[in-house]
């Protein structure tokens, strides 16, 4: 408290509180099942109460922490953590982190455009209007039987291999020119272009690669993929056949008899028989893990031929390293024959008084001819040594 007209300092830690909380407001947005987005300015303690997930799930989605690609069922909601993508899926809405992002306003678009208004598929199914694309709106309605939460997945696996496979395309687009370029003309630039290249093709490869193990790791377990039923789970809780009343939060959604009637028939009668099927989930996934990795294979193409260049460029060099050896050989040989050359010339030369060169001129021509023919013979049995340890061509 403050005493005798004192101010008591504020609290520094409460601004920095205060500041990151204001990083998690206003930074979602919900797109329900009639495609209405509305902003959200909410906390992330709001957000878990929303939803109904734990803390750690909602920690998944914290674009100050690194976290590998991740699709989490729990009982009332898909935790979706695919690149840029973070979002949370329930069998009414979807939340989307980071709305303002540029690669996340096309996902935000293409749900809108995927979810068409309940009330209009309900009017046209009496009068027959078209939407804009020209379909009824009977087509429109009976087009996608799957659940809300199936479409929204469908399209952020959509969205997410299309950034890929487009990421890999341009990398493709600019490496292969790079790699030619160098077969041909190997440089100091174009040897750090492609340096580059391949730096940011190992890191598009790990993504790819960790998009690509989620969703293998989640074909592989039924009952991952079972959890993912957020629809069927719902009209399983609010079935009579169930024994059990719908939840409070459930009982308090305008929309969901309408999402029941709508979205999930096709899990309405699973509920009746088969509770495990996950066939019409994992027909999707497998259709996005077959693009991912035919993504990959690209890649994996691209880096064996990074690679086949590189042991290319390596036998250029040692060829040329060899032509350096070889010539080296050939200026020593030299140096060797004409040393015996220098030999004769000092021991003539040399200021020593000796006899037998008296009346003897023609001994330094005869010296100089057998200095020569050692010489040669020295020179071809260097180079033909040479020769048979491989250090130089024939």
């Amino acid at each position: 408290m403050a005493r005798d007209g004192h101010v008591v300092p504020a609290d520094p830690g409460a601004s920095v509180v205060a500041k990151m909380k204001g990083q998690w407001a206003r930074s979602w947005m919900s797109i329900d099942c009639t495609g209405e987005r509305i902003g959200l300015d909410v906390d992330k303690y709001a957000i878990m109460r929303r939803v109904h997930i734990h803390a750690r799930d909602l920690r998944i989605l914290d674009p100050l922490l690194s976290y590998p690609s991740t699709i989490l069922g729990r009982d009332k909601a898909i935790v979706l953590n695919l690149e840029h993508i973070k979002a949370i899926i329930t069998a009414e809405e979807v939340l989307l982190r980071d709305p303002t992002d540029q690669n996340v306003i096309p996902v935000i678009e293409e749900l809108q455009r995927r979810l068409p208004p309940v009330n209009a598929i309900h009017q046209g199914q009496g009068s027959g209007k078209k939407y804009p694309g020209g379909q009824n709106d009977v087509e429109a309605g009976e087009e996608d039987e799957s659940p809300f939460e199936f479409r929204a997945l469908e399209v952020a696996l959509e969205a997410i291999c299309s950034f890929l496979a487009a990421r890999t395309m341009e990398l493709e687009s600019a490496a292969y020119p790079a790699l030619d370029e160098l077969t041909s003309k190997i440089s100091s630039r174009n040897l750090d272009r492609v340096r580059k290249l391949k730096s940011s093709m190992t890191r598009l490869t790990a993504r790819v690669q960790k998009v690509r193990d989620e969703l293998e790791q989640l074909l592989d377990d039924d009952d991952d993929m079972a959890d993912l039923y957020l629809s069927r789970k719902l009209a399983s809780a609010s079935s009579p056949v169930s024994g059990s009343g719908p939840a409070n939060w459930f009982s308090a959604s305008p929309t969901i008899g309408s999402k029941i009637s709508r979205a999930s028939r096709a899990s309405l009668a699973t509920v009746r028989g088969d509770e495990n099927d996950v066939e019409e989930l994992e027909m999707l996934l497998e259709a996005y893990f077959m693009q991912i990795d035919a993504t990959l294979n690209k890649l994996t193409t691209l880096r064996e031929y990074i690679d086949d260049t590189e042991d290319y460029i390596n036998i250029q060099l040692d060829n040329h390293r060899n032509q350096l050896i070889q010539l080296e050989l050939f200026l020593s040989s030299g140096t060797v024959c004409l040393s015996l050359y220098s030999l004769v010339a000092a021991i003539f030369g040399m200021n020593i008084p000796y006899t037998w060169n008296n009346n003897h001129g023609y001994m330094f021509k005869w010296v100089i001819i057998v200095a020569g023919l050692c010489s040669a013979f020295l020179f071809v049995i260097i180079i033909s040594y040479a020769r048979g340890k491989g250090l130089v061509g024939s």
